[in-house]
This record gives C-alpha cells, structure tokens and sequence, in this order.
C-alpha cells in the first residue's frame, strides 16, 4: 500500500484517513487550522440524519440509513455521548401534507423507520407543538461530532499516522516518479495519493491539483438561536417543519442538545466570506469568486424573491426568527431566544445555478476529490470514508 495525503481535519478528512489506515495505507493529514473539525464538523446542529428527505436510490440516501447505523456503533464504542431520541417532522398546515406524506413515502422506499401520527399524537411527544399531523422518525439523534473527531484522531495516532494541524496545502503537482506532491509551505510531501476533503475549499484545492471542478463552492452561513434556559422545557427533543423539496435546506427547527439546552435555527444566507461566520466576516477573494461566478446569478434570479429576501430579514430581525419557531412551538416569543453562534455550509453550484444535491465526488489520476458533501455528510462519514478508502 502506498502512502496517501488527506487534505482536511474534518470529520471526513479524518475518517477517511481512517479506512485508509485500517486498508493498509500509511497516512498523512493535512489540516490547515490549529485545531480538528474547526469548520464545518464543529459549527453544526449534531444531528445524526435518519435518511427521509433524499430521493430514493440517491447516495445521500443510501449513505445516510447506513452512516445513521455506524456513527451510533461508533459512538458506543468509543464513549461518544450520544442520544437517539427520534423527532417530529410537522405540518402546521393542510397545504403541507402532500408534502408530508411524501416525506413518509420517501421513508419507506430508504427503509427509515418512520410513521405518520395524528396532531394529538405529536402532542404525546412534544405538548407544546402545532401541526395537523406530524412524521415520527424513531432513527434520528443528538451527537457530539466533535468528540467524534477526537476519537479519531485518538486511532490515527495510536496507529501511526502523521497528523499535522497548522498545515496548510499551497500547492499540489504531480509526483515524478508517479503519485502526487503537496507543497505546504515548509517543505513539500510525496505520496502515491491524494484525497481532497477540503470542505469550504475543497474547490480551490482541485484546482491547486489541476482539476477543473464542475461546480462550484458558495457558502451559506446558518445562524443560530437558542432558548432561555428557563423556556427549554417548551421543547422535549427535535422538532422540524416540512421543508421546501427545491432546496437542500431543512428549514428552521428546534432542537434539543445533549446538554439539554434547546437550538433553534439555522436559516440560510449567502456568507460573504467562506468562513464568514457574521455578517462583518467579508473577503474580498470570496466576493469576487462568488459575484463573477454565472451560477451565483442564476440562482439569486430563481430564489432571490421571496425565498432569499425572507431569510435575510429573518437573519437582521429577532421578532421574525422567533415568528418562524413559533409556527412550531406558538409558545415561544422574541424574548425567549437568544443568538447562539452560526456554521457555514459549503454548497456546491454548478454554472446553472442548479444546488447540486447530492454528494460530488470527482477522480483523476491519483486524486479523490469531494466537491460537495454538506449536510448529512457528518452522519454519512464512515460510510463516505469506506467509500473513498475503496477507490484508492
């Protein structure tokens, strides 16, 4: 086996690194921050996905009733806290149950356990919700993907990988006796393989490799709230709405954490900075990426109005983010959230300004690049990382 250069500290990057390791490989990653998951793996809602929303035969769906198997194991045996308390999917109007009802057809193609219930039923679970019917998906839990991570990294050093944070890529070639050569700065690394789990950048480094991705990255910045400690009783476990099927995005929901406190969010609004985690976060590469790319315009002329417009308002005004929770929960008022930090989310664009959707794993020679793996990729990680494992 050779030796294979993993790009990203990610839960991906590390879990691929993983496979590899356990295929017989020696590995190194590449981490460009100071820390493990410092992006999108830590800035998410610690969701373990069930599977439901995600056309059948898709690979977000066969990838997630799977990663929502293993990533419970995996967290049982290597003491990760972890809960699987299931949640509600609510329709809060008639004209959301063709929807739902999908939603639970969808379900039974993916063999998610998942059942329709009636409103008082949905109250048996959580008493302060509002719906005319609700999906009850027994699979879905709360975890610390973080400490996930840590576990990892616990495996991958114990097995002898060379782990290197602060380690940015500044450049990539390939390798003159065959494979691939990583410049980071200080010196430059050689390896038969390459495999880009870069994320955010996870474009900028095909690039770097001589890969002409099809897509495109734009982040979306997800902001948080959450409730007063004293108001967390309003919500037992998860509760989501129905969401939009033209979007990749879940819509506002709530969320119990293993701490017990209660998240309520994300929305969705274009990041003026990849890693622009407020709206002060700007750069001007970012920008300019965004704004000359054909697909930033095609997508803003499709969604800018009403659906853009009203998740900007949302993310300026307390009120309106307190109304979208409580068409939810109605008990919950302006004053019973409070910011919570945010997470951005690297969507991959294509020059159409078609949302890919589905995980975007490109090849060549000697190189796995993953272009687009955004939520439930997290849930989806050891089986994404076996997958790729695979191909080299």
């Amino acid at each position: 086996m050779g030796d294979v250069l993993v790009v990203g500290g990610g839960i991906l990057g590390l879990a691929t690194a993983r496979e590899a390791v356990r295929a017989g490989h020696r590995v190194t990653v590449l981490e460009k921050e100071a820390r493990w998951a410092a992006h999108q793996t830590g800035h998410n809602s610690n969701v373990v996905h069930a599977g439901l929303y995600y056309a059948p035969g898709s690979v977000k769906a066969r990838m997630s009733v799977a990663g929502n198997r293993s990533i419970a194991e995996y967290a049982r045996e290597h003491g990760v806290p972890f809960d699987q308390c299931g949640k509600l999917v609510v329709a809060t109007v008639d004209s959301e149950l063709p929807a739902l009802h999908e939603l639970a057809r969808r379900a039974r193609a993916n063999d998610v356990p998942a059942r329709l219930i009636t409103q008082a039923e949905a109250r048996e679970h959580e008493p302060e919700v509002a719906c005319v019917a609700a999906l009850r998906v027994e699979s879905t839990g709360i975890i610390d993907f973080p400490a996930v991570c840590a576990a990892m990294v616990a495996e991958l050093t114990e097995a002898g990988a060379d782990l290197r944070l602060s380690t940015p890529v500044l450049g990539i070639r390939p390798g003159r006796g065959g494979g691939v050569e990583v410049a980071t700065g200080s010196e430059v690394l050689r390896g038969t393989a390459l495999v880009n789990c870069a994320g955010l950048h996870s474009d900028r480094v095909a690039r770097l490799a001589g890969v002409v991705p099809r897509a495109r990255i734009v982040p979306f910045r997800g902001e948080y709230y959450e409730l007063r400690p004293e108001r967390t009783g309003l919500v037992r476990g998860l509760i989501y709405p129905v969401p939009d099927a033209t979007l990749p995005f879940l819509g506002v929901h709530l969320t119990r954490m293993l701490d017990g406190s209660v998240h309520a969010g994300p929305n969705a609004v274009l990041a003026l900075k990849r890693e622009g985690y407020r709206w002060r976060d700007a750069s001007p590469r970012d920008l300019a990426e965004t704004a000359t790319f054909p697909g930033t315009w095609a997508l803003a002329r499709r969604y800018a109005y009403p659906t853009g417009l009203d998740e900007v308002l949302r993310s300026l005004s307390r009120k309106r983010f307190a109304a979208s929770l409580a068409k939810l929960v109605p008990a919950v008022g302006e004053d019973d959230i409070v910011r919570a930090g945010s997470g951005v989310r690297a969507q991959a664009l294509l020059p159409d300004g078609s949302l890919v959707q589905d995980f975007l794993i490109e090849t060549a020679p000697n190189q796995v690049h993953v272009l687009n793996a955004p939520s439930p990729a997290a849930t989806c990680a050891l089986e994404i990382g076996k997958h790729i494992a695979a191909q080299l």
